[in-house]
């Protein structure tokens, strides 16, 4: 079984309060592993040392994040405190409107992964749905992948569905030879929201989200697809329409106690 982590923005309105409590209580409710997307009060050094303590494990980072060629040497420093030889990117919906802004996105990434690579470092992605949205047909993301051949992918099953117009499986099947990552959340798939994006660096969606287990992504059916280079599941919860802390406890109990992920309890 993979093992099962936990995308810390899930947790961010309690890590601005109180940090090393977050840790502490994902490490007691057994989750293997963390994926940070930001260190609050605490430099990398601190933070590794910390999870190291807590015998958590750290497979990718969401910061710091790639955005450009400019970025790549303070990023090679951080990723070596972490102990990373990754690093995540990702684009807002205006990088996939139309097939200009496409081909764009595309130059910027192979530009990153080139300057990456000559540091050691793999460059993977982090999709929302509007990379599953489509163009004539054609899926923006395949697009985008054909571009882009070197480019490694986390693929969200929930948001590769679209909103419910899309099938996870296939979309991770169709990309399982560069996924080394998985983030798992849930909610009802198909559901009639608009179009949302980014407000303020942060996700604006109007689509319910919930804990695992409780929606209609079929989880046991892509935990089962999951390539096996995939490093990690991650789950990630961006909001919930249940309390936080519950939601991630009740999707820790849902992945181990189905013998869908592993935990450390």
């Amino acid at each position: 079984m993979k093992p099962l982590a936990v995308q810390l923005y899930s947790l961010r309105e309690y890590a601005e309060k109180d940090f090393v409590q977050v840790l502490k209580k994902v490490a007691e409710i057994g989750y293997k592993a963390v994926e940070p997307a930001g260190f609050f009060n605490l430099s990398p050094a601190e933070f590794k040392k910390i999870i190291d303590d807590l015998g958590l494990e750290m497979y990718s980072s969401h910061r710091p994040w790639a955005n450009s060629t400019a970025d790549v040497n303070e990023i090679v420093d951080i990723m070596g405190t972490l102990g990373l030889d990754n690093c995540v990117c990702g684009y807002g919906p205006d990088a996939f409107k139309d097939l200009d802004a496409i081909k764009r996105t595309a130059d910027n990434s192979n530009a990153m992964i080139e300057a990456f690579k000559k540091q050691g470092l793999t460059l993977f992605q982090h999709n929302h749905y509007w990379e599953f949205e489509r163009i004539d047909g054609r899926l923006k993301y395949d697009i985008y992948d054909e571009l882009c051949p070197d480019m490694k992918y986390e693929i969200d099953c929930f948001w590769s569905t679209n909103k419910g117009t899309e099938d996870p499986v296939a979309m991770l099947n169709k990309f399982a030879d560069k996924t080394i990552f998985m983030h798992m959340k849930d909610g009802i798939c198909k559901q009639e929201a608009d179009n949302a994006g980014m407000k303020n660096g942060l996700l604006d969606m109007k689509i319910d989200l919930l804990p695992l287990g409780t929606g209609t992504l079929p989880i046991p059916d892509l935990v089962k697809a999951a390539p096996a280079q995939v490093k990690t599941i991650v789950v990630e919860l961006d909001y919930c329409s249940v309390e936080m802390w519950k939601a991630i406890e009740e999707s820790y109990k849902y992945m181990t106690e189905n013998g869908l992920c592993a935990g450390n309890k």
